[in-house]
């Protein structure tokens, strides 16, 4: 039976991130230009992002077609990609979009699952798991994983989903969503998963299923964080160019929680400051296409951005 610890302070961890998600080949187009076959997916964008506050561990799937290229990319970071599993035969998950200017919706195109159909996740060292996070996927492979780590010594699990599994897999998400301390969200799964229109009201009803804390993100208004009784309003970093906004949900959590694990702590203060740099993080992903920015990117750049955020938001 899975038991879900109390959400509290706790000492520094000494383990990495561990992540289960997708590692994917999109094709993007937006109005400001249009990629075929570039490295994309939920855990990519995530890992990425993660692995500049904390060593990250990845459990995917990819097909034999996997460019090597993209595997490099993952490389150059901390990430160990012991779990990211090879399919001997067939092809790596991939995704088709298009944006107008409203670019807070994508227009899916074409979604070829493939290699994630029978994707069965393992996880190594689940007894030595500190923080996790099970990225957008199939809520039952969530569990899969869930039931495959210590859950008692995990000091945070995290939650992603979106509405294709809020609509058609609603009670294996549930399942899920009652042994996790944290999910985030958009604000339209959020009025979906819970039939209110409210946030606030919102957030109180997913509270009731289980986690302690939620997170709503707005796209370019800003993210809401709820944690028990308290409650954070934080705008979206102001930008001139956003040319793709695929990823930026997935590297925003990857900044978010590389800080909660580095801290090793769970407080709102350290929420607060998570999603401060989740929301810096994002902010880089989108001023380029697949995860070009992100790799450009120095530890400095993004204490330089957070120093402006910051002063931009004190008042």
């Amino acid at each position: 039976m899975l038991m879900k610890s109390p959400v509290k302070k706790a000492e520094k961890s000494t383990q990495p991130l561990l992540v289960i998600g997708t590692v994917a080949v999109d094709s993007v187009e937006t109005p400001f230009g249009k990629r075929e076959e570039c490295f994309g997916g939920s855990a990519s964008y995530f890992s990425y992002s993660a692995s500049f506050f904390t060593p990250v561990r990845l459990v995917a799937v990819v097909g034999k077609d996997f460019p090597g290229q993209y595997r490099k990319v993952l490389e150059e970071r901390n990430i160990n990609l012991e779990g990211l599993q090879v399919h001997p035969t067939g092809k790596t998950f991939r995704w088709k979009g298009k944006y107008d200017f409203d670019l807070n919706n994508a227009q899916t195109l074409e979604t070829h699952l493939n290699v994630l159909l029978e994707f069965d996740p393992v996880v190594k060292g689940g007894d030595q798991v500190d923080f996790l996070f099970l990225a957008n996927f199939d809520p039952a492979l969530q569990m899969k994983v869930l039931k495959q780590v210590d859950r008692p010594r995990v000091k945070l699990a995290a939650l992603d989903t979106m509405n294709f599994w809020i609509q058609n897999k609603p009670k294996d998400l549930k399942a899920v969503i009652e042994h996790v301390d944290l999910i985030v969200l958009n604000d339209g799964e959020t009025r979906q998963l819970t039939g209110e229109n409210n946030l606030i009201k919102a957030a109180r009803k997913i509270r009731e299923m289980g986690p302690d804390i939620i997170v709503v993100k707005k796209g370019e208004h800003g993210v809401l964080l709820f944690f028990r009784d308290q409650f954070f309003v934080l705008p979206a970093f102001p930008l001139e160019s956003v040319f793709d906004p695929t990823g930026a949900g997935d590297t925003f959590a990857g900044g978010m929680m590389g800080y909660i694990s580095k801290q090793g702590t769970v407080t709102f203060d350290t929420l607060k400051k998570a999603v401060a740099y989740g929301s810096v993080m994002a902010s880089f992903a989108v001023e380029k296409f697949s995860l070009d920015r992100l790799r450009e990117l120095k530890q400095a750049d993004i204490e330089e951005r957070l120093a402006e955020f910051r002063a931009l938001t004190k008042f």
